[in-house]
């Protein structure tokens, strides 16, 4: 039996955050936390490239969503970069410099602190036999859970790649998913890594399958939940960007690099200084978003001339997730 398919992420999200609404199977408080349940939920997406939500209500941070994506792709697990855009990440931190479970960046390129590269793994085995099925990234570690204290668990079991018919696939395996906030990201995120791969090696775009274990909404989130399903209606948009063709991993060391002087403040970028990085257009937005919200968190403000740099599908985003800095959320 074949799992739902989807054009894109948001016909996905919204039919599975109404099911778990209306149809769930269950009712519990893991930690305390009340929530609705469905188990073994299972959808596919014929083009992950449309990864982002646009219903106005849910107010999905792209900002956000390429700054967790470079975090992963960075190996990196240092609390600072990720804090700098969601300041509520610090509270899974048992050291207040360094994340643990939610880090995936290090289980990609370094599991176990032993040195064992899976991003490099996968591509060489897709590359010497593309027909296999041994190309997986493991994410969650068995030791997590040896510490009843700690919070910072793993939720994604792991990432698997397969090659079929010249296009690469990617299923993602999650232990739990929450359908209101958490799926938002990840599927972001995972189908972000799965371009990457995929020009890296030479690939078209295939289809991505999101697998969850458990697939919850928390009873804190239902009445954000009944108004975005409220609002879902068809919303005129313009084609997410494509990822420049071939290996990005250069654009991406340079753009690791922008990040890291942005946040710290020892750098400030405006539309020329952009332009001059001789970066591919697509990075070239990335870094002008990153650039958007580092003078927002230093300054205060929103550099109108960045805003203006921005392809229209990244300033109608920006402008519905900081309504409060503008009279109307249109694009």
């Amino acid at each position: 039996m074949f799992a739902p398919r989807y054009d894109n992420f948001e016909q996905a999200y919204l039919m599975q955050l109404r099911n778990v609404r209306d149809n769930s199977e269950f009712s519990n408080a893991p930690r305390g936390f009340r929530s609705r349940e469905v188990l073994g939920v299972t959808y596919r997406l014929n083009n992950p490239r449309e990864r982002i939500i646009r219903t106005p209500s849910r107010r999905a941070n792209i900002i956000f969503n390429f700054a967790e994506s470079l975090w992963y792709l960075s190996g990196s697990n240092s609390l600072d970069m990720v804090r700098f855009y969601a300041p509520s990440m610090e509270k899974f931190s048992a050291d207040g410099r360094t994340l643990r479970g939610t880090a995936y960046g290090p289980r990609i390129f370094n599991f176990g602190g032993a040195g064992v590269n899976q991003w490099e793994s996968v591509v060489k085995t897709l590359r010497a036999d593309p027909d296999s099925k041994r190309a997986f990234v493991q994410i969650f570690a068995p030791e997590e859970l040896l510490d009843p204290e700690n919070i910072d668990v793993a939720c994604t079991i792991g990432l698997q790649y397969m090659i079929r018919y010249g296009k690469l696939h990617a299923v993602s395996f999650m232990r739990a998913n929450d359908a209101y906030r958490g799926a938002v990201s990840d599927v972001f995120s995972f189908t972000f890594l799965q371009e990457v791969l995929a020009h890296q090696l030479g690939l078209e775009l295939g289809s991505y399958t999101h697998v969850a274990g458990s697939y919850h909404l928390y009873e804190s989130d239902d009445a954000l939940a009944d108004r975005v399903l409220a609002d879902a209606a068809p919303v005129d948009f313009e084609p997410f960007p494509v990822m420049p063709a071939g290996d990005n991993w250069d654009a991406l060391h340079q753009v690791f690099e922008l990040e890291r002087a942005l946040r710290t403040g020892q750098l400030s970028l405006g539309p020329r200084d952009i332009e001059k990085l001789e970066l591919p257009h697509y990075w070239a937005q990335v870094v002008a978003l990153l650039s958007l919200h580092a003078r927002h968190r230093h300054d205060q403000t929103v550099d109108p001339d960045v805003m203006g740099f921005l392809d229209p599908v990244y300033v109608r985003l920006v402008k519905n997730c900081w309504q409060d800095l503008y009279a109307t959320t249109a694009g």
